[in-house]
């Protein structure tokens, strides 16, 4: 799986303005929705699905990145989005370091294969420290998206 199977180049944001996490997770799904992959009237419920999962545990996995993510029936296919903070959110992550680089994932709930490969494809490419450091410099939704297609065509 690529990353370019699921995250909605329309949906990036690369200079996200929220400063905490609930703002956080509404700026990112708001703009799946403005790309037409998260229903206005679903957007309430899909928001709270992944502040739940925050309950659980935060998806700040640490040195700046948090990969949050749910199942939700309202999408069909697995989405997702790149998210860049040019000032950083506290997002409780397990370093304490506020986030600054956020992949968020909604999958269907009958494909939990396609959300778990998701999530392990984010967690491969975070580890690589030059994709993240490329990522924390990109200026402009292309040059995200052609970061993501180079570290699918390294993948691969």
């Amino acid at each position: 799986m690529k990353l370019s199977d699921f995250v909605v180049s329309e949906a990036i944001l690369v200079d996200l303005q929220a400063t905490g996490k609930e703002e956080a997770i509404r700026e990112i799904v708001r703009s799946l929705g403005a790309a037409g992959q998260v229903a206005e009237g679903d957007m309430e419920g899909v928001i709270r699905a992944i502040l739940g999962r925050e309950e659980l545990g935060s998806t700040g996995i640490g040195q700046g990145v948090a990969v949050p993510h749910t199942r939700h029936p309202t999408v069909n296919r697995l989405v997702g989005t790149v998210a860049l903070s040019r000032r950083g959110v506290d997002f409780a992550a397990l370093d304490g370091d506020p986030v600054d680089i956020f992949f968020l994932l909604i999958s269907p709930p009958n494909q939990p294969g396609d959300h778990l490969r998701a999530l392990e494809n984010i967690s491969r490419h975070l580890k690589d420290e030059r994709f993240v450091s490329f990522l924390r410099q990109a200026k402009s939704r292309e040059s995200v998206v052609e970061l993501l297609e180079e570290a699918d065509q390294a993948a691969s």
